[in-house]
């Protein structure tokens, strides 16, 4: 495949890292400016066994942004990423990525953030098939596998896949990933830990209800599949995700009106995305919907105002100024200017017992340059034009004194570097 291709020709200056894209790389060559985890770890010119069969990597992203409906900046190292990986035999291997987020973890502060993001097994049954166990990223949007500073547009990933798809969504389970041998189509299927009701919080979706590898109930399941549809630059996806939410014994679950079992009190997710990319040219289009049926059990039960309902959707289009200049060279610059339109509601359906939130309808444009002077260093900026609804003053609880009035429009400008290696 070209991805592997294109890190055998440069192994001998660096062992590239994308764990986030160990999926796509295996199975299609999908991202131009990267290279997979499987790839380094699968090219042999290091003379020592340890450099030949372990992979060392990372990423990483600094931005800073001005709020100009507060007047203020900020500037925060906001992820340094550092990879892992082992290849135990031809068949067999490992992935691991440590996350550590806004630069540093002060116990009884906000902010900061250590996590396991992924580590997990890899069993190679052939050439088009294979399965994963352990801490692993379901295939489900586009950012969730490729959220690498140098693989999207912008300084900060997109509201829908960070909100509606809690990307980067991680749990633990198995996954089983293939191709077919005589249509351009690859498949996955998973079946890994479902969510917590308890933890779902008012204006975060699902995020919060998510496990991460964490102490994660057992009883309650989900799972998650996906089909692409691949064809020279355009690639069509198609991905689900069903699983339950009360993972809690009976008597409990029972005591507070809640299904429980292996998909009781269930969130349902479906998503679809288009991409295209060639010339220069770059287009992505991304729609996704969620159902939480029984939001009305869980209000009652925690007091959360969980919706019926969530979606999101967004169109990008791009454009690479240097393409033209560049055509054919290995590994050109990039310069790529873009715009971005997102639309989200994280209550777009909401239960009896429940209260409409208008902040939480909101619309993204965002519009600046990507420049890659090499494939694995980027330098961003942006300018972020955001508008919601009006707030409901039934939400509004112990408001501060010195607190503004709400603003339904405001204006991020974000300028970023990032890396991956």
């Amino acid at each position: 495949m070209s991805s592997k291709n294109h890190t055998t020709m440069h192994g001998k200056n660096y062992t590239l890292f994308i764990i986030s894209l160990f999926i796509s790389g295996t199975l299609l060559a999908q991202q131009p400016n990267n290279s997979t985890a499987e790839d380094s770890l699968n090219n042999n010119t290091a003379k020592s066994a340890i450099l030949t069969n372990t992979s060392i990597g990372g990423y990483g992203n600094a931005f800073y942004q001005y709020n100009s409906n507060h007047g203020t900046a900020k500037v925060d190292l906001e992820r340094f990423v550092l990879f892992v990986g082992h290849k135990f035999s031809d068949r067999i291997s490992f992935f691991s990525e440590l996350e550590l987020e806004d630069a540093k973890v002060n116990g009884g502060e906000p902010g900061g953030e250590i996590t396991i993001e992924q580590a997990y097994l890899k069993f190679s049954l052939n050439p088009n098939q294979y399965v994963v166990a352990g801490l692993f990223l379901p295939r489900i949007g586009i950012l969730n596998e490729n959220h690498l500073p140098t693989t999207f547009n912008g300084n900060e990933r997109n509201y829908v896949e960070t909100l509606v798809i809690p990307a980067t969504w991680r749990e633990l389970g198995i996954g089983f990933y293939g191709r077919l041998n005589n249509l351009p189509v690859n498949y996955s299927v998973g079946i890994m830990n479902g969510l917590s009701a308890a933890g779902f919080t008012h204006g975060t979706g699902i995020v919060d209800g998510r496990f991460e590898g964490r102490n994660a109930t057992g009883t309650n399941l989900a799972v998650t599949g996906a089909l692409q549809y691949y064809q020279g630059s355009f690639k069509a996806q198609l991905s689900g995700y069903y699983g339950g939410t009360v993972g809690l014994r009976k008597t409990e679950a029972d005591s507070l009106g809640l299904n429980s079992g292996i998909f009781g009190t269930p969130v349902a997710m479906g998503e679809g995305n288009i991409q295209y990319n060639s010339l220069g040219l770059s287009v992505k289009v991304l729609g996704t919907i969620a159902s939480i049926p029984d939001a009305d059990k869980i209000n009652r039960a925690y007091a959360s105002n969980t919706p019926k309902n969530m979606y999101g959707a967004y169109a990008e289009i791009g454009y690479d100024l240097l393409f033209r200049q560049n055509y054919g060279k290995i590994s050109p610059a990039q310069l790529i200017v873009f715009v971005r339109d997102e639309k989200l509601n994280l209550n777009s359906g909401i239960p009896a017992n429940g209260l409409t939130d208008q902040t939480l309808n909101q619309n993204f444009v965002v519009a600046g340059f990507t420049y890659l002077p090499l494939r694995n260093v980027v330098v961003k900026a942006d300018v972020r034009l955001a508008h919601t609804g009006v707030q409901n003053p039934a939400l509004v609880i112990n408001p501060s004194p010195v607190a503004r009035p709400y603003q339904t429009g405001n204006t991020l400008i974000n300028l970023g570097v990032g890396y991956s290696f």
